[in-house]
């Protein structure tokens, strides 16, 4: 535990549905659900108007429109997404060079590593700062939280939401954690969390209380001493600057079982292809190829074949995924199919085209033939995009007008798509910094209608280049500002 409030951690406020709402005027103020919008689909975000509906992430979509029928629920924009969360953690970067980030809208600070803040005093007003650049720099608000640890810090984040911040001074853990529950707690699950409630253990200050040797006697001593320290608020893990990601992967869940075994296969091989879009995107290679398969009766099964090096190669990334399903059973139904990359490096393996022939030429069938430059670059423009890189290059008949995505109209200009069906598109036309604009209905094949990417949510954010020395200090009072979540 450290002497002074000096790690930070920012949570972005209902980050997917948030940047929604700043791109899209009309949704301001409205419940907004992000997240996949099939019969199977799973809530990524919810706004705060959403969630007083009770709908929240992970559940069920069909749920989630029966309690908040009015809401609008849109398909995730990662690019957006990725785009916003770039423009936070190179804010973040600017205080310390120890910026561990845990999500695209999750991260901790070191300040002490920075010379940012040594007090709470100093840690206060980077923490408001950092606030008010945010909401300049993006529009879109996050929650600060302050603390002598990552586990508090977090914590205080938390209880600071939406758009507050709390710190929590050194000495003050005990009194703040004891009436909490003991899920808040890393490392308390579900099952954990049942199994001390069996105990009679519900509030983190039952676990002080209890000590650590009954702790050891009920979750074994590794998780037992553990889960005493975290409940005295004693916890001395560091701040890791830019944990790479372990892998890449795509997965996607379909509405009604896939039966047809050539279907399956083309759903791998485009899966294996969104999956190196993204992999080139991020700049790197992977060595392992995996390919997961949840079947009819939600049994999960995950096959992986290590390769000769690593590669960034669609051909080779699809053939491998074809061989893994090959030896996996598809008898009574697909569900989910997900192709994933692993072992990720900084390089590729030159002479992986060999393997991929090698491959075919032992299975009877001719060598690959290497994709183009058209091909080859089609995978990472279409994720940067935020759209399936098919989606772009097919003809407009057959396009799919996904409710949320961008699109652009030769004659009307930017908009997204509301709505389609029976042959039609439902467009809102306006944009990120317009009052909410009008809306138009076209037939699904119009030839002055295609897909576009997402506008910034700012269009002339302030000058903050020379943040944090240029800004003055907040001159906010000694009190948390946190609101509720």
């Amino acid at each position: 535990m450290r002497a002074a409030p000096t790690v930070l951690h920012l949570d972005m406020d209902a980050f997917y549905a948030a940047a929604e709402q700043a791109a899209k005027p009309s949704l301001r103020g409205k419940p907004v659900v992000v997240g996949g919008l099939g019969l199977r689909g799973v809530v990524a975000t919810a706004s705060y108007e959403a969630r007083r509906f009770g709908v929240h992430s992970a559940m069920p979509m069909a749920q989630a429109r029966r309690l908040a029928p009015n809401a609008a629920y849109l398909v995730p924009r990662f690019a957006l997404y990725r785009s916003v969360s770039d423009q936070v953690m190179e804010l973040l970067g600017r205080l310390s060079p120890l910026v561990e980030p845990l999500s695209l809208d999750e991260a901790f600070v070191d300040l002490e590593a920075g010379g940012a803040a040594d007090d709470s005093a100093s840690a206060r007003a980077i923490g408001e700062q950092l606030r008010t650049v945010i909401r300049a720099v993006t529009g879109l608000s996050g929650s600060v939280g302050l603390a002598g640890s990552k586990m508090l810090a977090k914590i205080a984040s938390e209880e600071a939401k939406p758009d507050g911040l709390l710190l929590i001074e050194p000495g003050t853990e005990r009194e703040l954690l004891g009436p909490m529950s003991v899920r808040v707690l890393p490392g308390v699950g579900p099952a954990t969390g049942d199994h001390l409630r069996r105990a009679g253990m519900t509030l983190v200050s039952h676990l002080a209380d209890a000590g650590e040797a009954e702790l050891v006697r009920l979750l074994g001593r590794a998780h037992g001493v553990s889960l005493y320290r975290m409940a005295l608020g004693h916890d001395d893990r560091p701040v890791v600057a830019e944990r790479g990601a372990k892998s890449v992967s795509v997965e996607d869940t379909f509405d009604v079982d896939l039966h047809d075994r050539v279907r399956v296969r083309a759903e791998v091989e485009r899966l294996a292809g969104r999956c190196v879009g993204r992999l080139r995107g991020a700049g790197r290679s992977g060595r392992t190829v995996v390919l997961k398969v949840r079947r009819y009766d939600f049994s999960t099964l995950t096959r992986s074949e290590t390769l000769r090096g690593p590669t960034d190669d669609p051909t080779v990334v699809r053939e491998a995924a074809a061989r893994l399903l090959e030896a996996v059973d598809t008898t009574g139904g697909v569900r989910l199919l997900g192709v994933g990359v692993t072992g990720l490096a900084d390089y590729t393996q030159e002479d992986l085209f060999a393997q991929a022939a090698d491959a075919e030429h032992a299975a009877g069938g001719p060598a690959p033939v290497e994709d183009g430059p058209e091909e080859r670059d089609g995978g990472a423009a279409g994720e940067a995009a935020g759209t399936d890189a098919r989606e772009s290059e097919e003809p407009p008949a057959t396009r799919r007008w996904s409710a949320g995505t961008d699109v652009r109209h030769d004659v009307h200009g930017n908009g997204w798509v509301q709505g389609s069906g029976v042959g039609r598109v439902t467009v809102r036309f306006e944009e990120p910094w317009t009052p909410p604009g009008r809306v138009r209905t076209f037939r699904v094949d119009d030839p002055a209608l295609r897909p576009a990417g997402p506008q910034p949510l700012v269009r002339d954010p302030e000058d903050y280049s020379s943040w944090p020395a240029s800004l003055p200090k907040s001159r906010s009072g000694p009190g948390s500002d946190a609101g509720e979540d």
